[in-house]
């Protein structure tokens, strides 16, 4: 035992498959999966957004589970966490093990006309979600479910690796999972940020984000042993802060951001000349992407090579935190930088340093950010050292 926080494993599930490895191969050769969906139970006109095939996770869901009292988001989560969890020590039905779960919208879609009746009216509630799935693990700890926007992913990592450092559990399982719903691309409608197209992130021509919708798996330890003969990826340091400018605009300065940024440097005691590469949030809007460039200038990361994965899966929200994290942690593992899909031409008054290529570059340590709506943001250190 040390007072290292390791990453044991992991899942993604996006509309790019099922498990990190297919996610990740089409990473690296540049794929996304943003299509553009006709659906008129979620939307009245054809809308761009990344979505997880029903027919496959129906399928694989009946080869796992003989059981039909699931909702949509139910099967990511219990697909996404059986998948990390099978090739780990760690057990859920063990004390020293807690599941956290991230989401930002939980099981809305229950408020549906048309899905009011398939499931109890308290299974819209996160707490009811999360002993639902907790149940289904037989997990000895309740729960803990983790709701602050569009860092939930990223605050959950961090809220994790503080409990096992604090000495409360040996393990943490992180599952974050959203899915898009009439509710939420109606709710991004209303704020004109969605664009008609795949999202552009820190482009000239960029207009908006993309939603998506997925899961994603990482489990935290601080028992060497649970690593499988993984390589060593540690979680350094994690910090939150809130530049409580607007409730759904983000500082225009980027200074929370900062704060976050710096925090995190501190705690993971290395400085930004440390720092190999950026996973950023990056979500296409105007003034989140243009906060962030002001923010990684001010601290000095200009020159790092940096990037958004929301042009491969779009913005996953509760999921995007856990979902990039893990792409960062296995670029760190092949020491290779992938582009920011969809940039072309710089659109932020900084001159921050985007990638546009696959480019093989040795990567030691890794800084996630992510920010949200209420002026939330995260910022989160992995290191091989």
């Amino acid at each position: 035992m040390t007072n290292d926080i390791f990453i044991a494993n992991d899942n993604i599930i996006t509309s790019l498959g099922f498990t990190t490895e297919e996610n990740f191969l089409k990473l690296k050769n540049a794929e996304s999966g943003i299509k553009k969906h006709q659906n008129p139970s979620i939307f009245s006109e054809p809308f761009c957004a990344s979505l997880v095939d029903s027919n496959i996770l129906q399928n694989k869901f009946e080869q796992l589970v003989n059981r039909v009292d699931f909702t949509r988001l139910e099967k990511l989560f219990i697909l996404s966490i059986n998948d990390a969890m099978k090739n780990s020590h760690a057990d859920l039905k063990d004390k020293k093990t807690l599941l956290i779960l991230s989401t930002t919208k939980g099981n809305i879609d229950l408020l549906e006309p048309e899905k009011k009746d398939q499931f109890p009216a308290k299974r819209v509630y996160l707490a009811e979600m999360a002993k639902v799935i907790g149940q289904y693990f037989g997990a000895a700890n309740t729960p803990l479910v983790l709701s602050n926007a569009c860092i939930s992913g990223a605050l959950a990592i961090v809220i994790g690796a503080r409990m096992i450092r604090s000495g409360q559990y040996e393990n943490v399982v992180v599952s974050g999972g959203d899915i898009v719903s009439e509710f939420t691309l109606s709710g991004f409608q209303s704020l004109m940020a969605i664009s008609s197209n795949p999202c552009k992130p820190y482009d000239a021509k960029r207009d908006g984000i993309t939603l998506g919708e997925g899961c994603g798996t990482v489990i935290l330890t601080s028992n060497i042993e649970n690593l499988n003969g993984a390589e060593k990826i540690k979680v350094l340091g994690g910090v939150s802060s809130n530049d409580a400018n607007h409730i759904s605009g983000p500082s225009r300065t980027g200074e929370g951001l900062n704060i976050a940024i710096e925090k995190a440097l501190q705690e993971s005691k290395i400085d930004a000349k440390d720092v190999d590469y950026i996973s950023a949030h990056g979500t296409a809007t105007v003034y989140n992407d243009e906060m962030e460039a002001k923010a990684f200038t001010t601290m000095n990361l200009n020159d790092v090579p940096l990037n958004s994965l929301k042009g491969y899966w779009g913005h996953t929200l509760g999921a995007a935190g856990v979902i990039e994290s893990i792409a960062a942690i296995h670029s760190m593992r092949e020491n290779m930088l992938m582009p920011s899909l969809g940039f072309e031409e710089i659109g932020v008054t900084q001159p921050v340093n985007i990638i546009k290529k696959t480019e093989s570059k040795t990567l030691n340590n890794c800084l996630k950010t992510a920010s949200g709506f209420g002026g939330c943001n995260a910022a989160v250190v992995f290191s091989k050292n």
